[in-house]
């Protein structure tokens, strides 16, 4: 059996991704198709990407194993340089609006090149050149508690992923035809997929992952938090056989005077998903 993330890395060997996506959503996507072997030149612009200067830590573990050049698509030469690569890519990654693709003289990419996949990251596929970013787009969805700010790039990161599993189906479909395609992914949409659980009433407050069976929470010890996920009806009865406890309160009492390194190793003898809250 593979694990998702051991992928062999020979698995996508010989192809090239051009990726012309900055910030968060492409660069990841890219370095996910890196992973699995292919090779990546990311065009940034003149200015280079921002995230080098917000998250300089994360730009550089994405950027990883890419070839990285700085490109002016408004200027012939960067155009020039543009076609060229486009001319070698397999995959093309873009996360700009349509019209900024019209500008840059590559929105019928497909078309110009056939045997080109490019996979097309915007905010929302139904509206693609509203404005947004995955605080909005979250904000939507209804995953987010004001004031708290999430800590999850959930939008960014499950388009991200929508995208990788796009470019290979696109890459699949071109092994049979003989010619790419075009997909275009919506970060909104990536978030309200995300958001499911709590659409559908599975994680709302007082739900059944939202706080109303005690053997699933998150509860204090001396020294922290756990949080125990005792869902299946094993590993309930066997939580409450251990502690004697029924309700949150009684299980709470019980975990409180206890630092959790030990309550992790007694989960850990007692075959129980507890873990730390980081």
């Amino acid at each position: 059996m593979i694990d998702a993330d051991q992928i062999p890395v020979n698995a996508l060997k010989g192809l090239k991704v051009l990726n012309l996506a900055v910030n968060v959503p492409g660069p990841f996507a890219a370095a996910r198709l890196r992973r699995l072997g292919a090779e990546v030149v990311k065009a940034e612009p003149p200015v280079g990407d921002s995230l080098e200067t917000w998250c300089p830590t994360w730009y550089r573990e994405m950027a990883e194993g890419c070839e990285i050049e700085r490109i002016d698509a408004k200027s012939g030469e960067g155009r020039a340089r543009l076609g060229e690569l486009l001319e070698g890519a397999d995959v093309l990654i873009t996360s700009v609006r349509p019209s900024a693709l019209a500008r840059m003289g590559i929105a019928d990419a497909v078309e110009d090149h056939p045997h080109l996949c490019h996979v097309e990251l915007v905010g929302d596929s139904d509206d693609p050149e509203h404005p947004g970013h995955d605080l909005t787009y979250q904000a939507a969805a209804g995953t987010l508690v004001p004031p708290t700010m999430p800590r999850v790039l959930l939008g960014d990161l499950l388009g991200a992923e929508r995208a990788v599993s796009a470019a290979l189906a696109l890459l699949v479909r071109r092994g049979v035809t003989g010619h790419g395609g075009h997909a275009r992914i919506g970060l909104r949409q990536a978030a309200d997929a995300g958001a499911a659980g709590h659409r559908h009433g599975l994680t709302s407050e007082g739900s059944l992952l939202g706080g109303a069976v005690p053997t699933y929470g998150m509860y204090e010890v001396e020294d922290g938090w756990g949080a125990v996920a005792a869902l299946e009806p094993h590993f309930h009865s066997r939580l409450q056989d251990l502690t004697g406890a029924t309700d949150h309160e009684s299980l709470a009492n019980y975990l409180r005077g206890r630092k959790l390194a030990t309550v992790l190793r007694w989960a850990q003898d007692h075959d129980l998903p507890i873990a730390a809250v980081e």
